[in-house]
């Protein structure tokens, strides 16, 4: 494990927030729902179009972490920390050992999904592992991904971008021999 296991569960639930910006997801109050409950997060919950549209804004916010040089991606990760008034705390429930929360659980859904999403990314910079956070290398995916292997070979987001490619290079090279 390269990150702690908290880190690792909040920039796979950052990635899974920001990749469904471009696939048409959260479009409703019962996809924020679905969203919510299949990457577990609690606390106190609005059930709004507010909340739906602040989760939704904050896609392109996190987004541009992926983009950015480690100085740009500071000033992002602390101005989401700011915004939020995160507070770092050891807490525990539900299954998980101690970890860290910088919100309390009635804070807003997207501020406490931007400061999880803020620490993780702290973490990331403080490793000197910013490189990992990529975007997936598919010519038609602007998706994004964190690439958490040994040998830092990752190159294709979870939608079968590298399927695909795989499928489109062995079909090349049997043309080409054909």
């Amino acid at each position: 494990m390269l990150f702690a296991h908290d880190t690792e569960v909040a920039l796979a639930a950052a990635v899974a927030l920001v990749n469904t910006e471009d696939d048409g997801g959260l479009d409703s109050l019962s996809e924020l729902e679905d969203f919510v409950t299949a990457w577990g997060w609690t606390g106190s919950r609005r059930r709004t179009r507010a909340e739906l549209d602040s989760v939704r804004a904050l896609r392109p916010r996190l987004r541009a972490i992926w983009s950015a040089d480690v100085h740009e991606a500071v000033r992002i990760v602390n101005r989401l920390l700011s915004e939020a008034k995160a507070l770092p705390q050891l807490v525990t429930h539900d299954d998980w050992d101690y970890h860290l929360h910088a919100t309390p659980p009635h804070a807003p859904l997207a501020d406490r999904m931007a400061v999880e999403a803020a620490m993780a990314v702290v973490d990331v910079i403080r490793s000197g592992e910013l490189d990992r956070l990529r975007t997936c290398a598919a010519d038609d995916c602007a998706n994004v991904l964190v690439d958490l292997s040994k040998n830092r070979s990752r190159r294709f987001c979870e939608s079968g971008c590298g399927n695909r490619a795989n499928v489109a290079a062995y079909r090349a090279r049997r043309a080409a021999t054909t």
